[in-house]
């Protein structure tokens, strides 16, 4: 799935703007491929399941440059051996910005 998400890029964000509300970032995770999920309207995660556990080693290294790459990182759980969760927030503001979306639709295209 290709949105217009993938195609932008993180901006800095040092805090002084306000987390996204439920109006605003509806529609962002609407662009998302199923399984994304907001918890307590602060933080985007999603789960994904390999067949080994080279497979899901090998998707947290792509996932680490792409954040990088971003200079937006995430929390990535690799657990039960085959199993990576991503957890998605912006820090600085203590909640959701456009930027965690933004690689969430990229963590996708990997």
């Amino acid at each position: 799935m290709t949105n217009n998400l993938t195609n932008e890029h993180c901006l800095p964000c040092e805090g002084g703007m306000l987390p996204l509300t439920e109006t605003l970032y509806k529609p962002l995770l609407s662009q998302l491929e199923n399984g994304w999920n907001i918890v307590d309207g602060k933080n985007i995660t999603k789960e994904f399941v390999f067949t080994n556990f080279k497979e899901a080693l090998a998707f947290v290294n792509q996932v680490g440059i792409l954040a990088e790459t971003e200079n937006h990182h995430p929390d990535i759980n690799l657990h039960d051996y085959k199993k990576v969760t991503i957890n998605l927030t912006t820090h600085a503001i203590g909640g959701l910005s456009k930027n965690d979306f933004i690689v969430a639709s990229k963590i996708e295209t990997l």
